[in-house]
């Protein structure tokens, strides 16, 4: 059994070592793109939320502005239109690989392992979304966490944070005359209770 193990992971190592005797910034720029296979993000976002709808829950939203919080409940038909910045443009593995890289790792601090994508080239500017994390469990393969990052103008960002399953958080972050970047508006959305 021991030598079976041994001699699956050399020939899997000998294998991946094995790049058709390209050196790995040769490659061709078809053969990188054909190995990309971005994770559904906004399939996994809509799932999120018809889920939620299913359940019947309305969300509460707590928005935080000018250091004061106040909360309402979100009617479910109005949970599209909270996170609709965020499902546009569709990532998946067929639009977006041209203008966006993955990168993964094993996160041992967070007991993830992480897809990070960033933009590849310099990206058109009608292309607000600008970075996106995927958080997976290892153990169980389930997303933990999605973080996006969208910029909207030169002076205000948007960030989501999607928690599987539990809540989901909104942050849109300024910069001001001095270019000093800060948090203006934050929005959190709990369903999980």
């Amino acid at each position: 059994m021991k030598i079976s193990i041994s001699i699956i992971a050399c020939s899997f190592f000998l294998c991946s070592c094995a790049n058709n005797g390209k050196p790995a910034q040769q490659l061709s720029g078809k053969d990188s793109l054909d190995k990309q296979k971005f994770f559904p993000v906004t399939d996994y976002l809509k799932g999120e939320i018809y889920n939620i709808k299913k359940a019947g829950v309305n969300p509460l939203k707590y928005t935080t502005l000018n250091g004061h919080t106040d909360s309402a409940w979100i009617k479910i038909e109005e949970l599209d239109s909270v996170v609709a910045e965020f499902l546009h443009p569709r990532i998946d593995s067929t639009n977006l690989v041209t203008l966006f890289s993955e990168k993964s790792f094993l996160d041992q601090s967070l007991d993830a392992v992480t897809f990070t994508y960033d933009a590849a080239v310099v990206l058109p500017d009608s292309m607000k979304l600008k970075h996106w994390d995927v958080y997976i469990d290892p153990k169980t393969s389930k997303v933990k966490r999605i973080y996006m990052v969208k910029e909207i103008d030169k002076t205000k960002t948007l960030q989501l944070t999607w928690v599987n399953g539990q809540w989901c958080k909104i942050t849109t972050i300024g910069i001001d005359a001095n270019a000093v970047m800060k948090v203006e508006k934050e929005e959190k959305l709990i369903w999980d209770f």
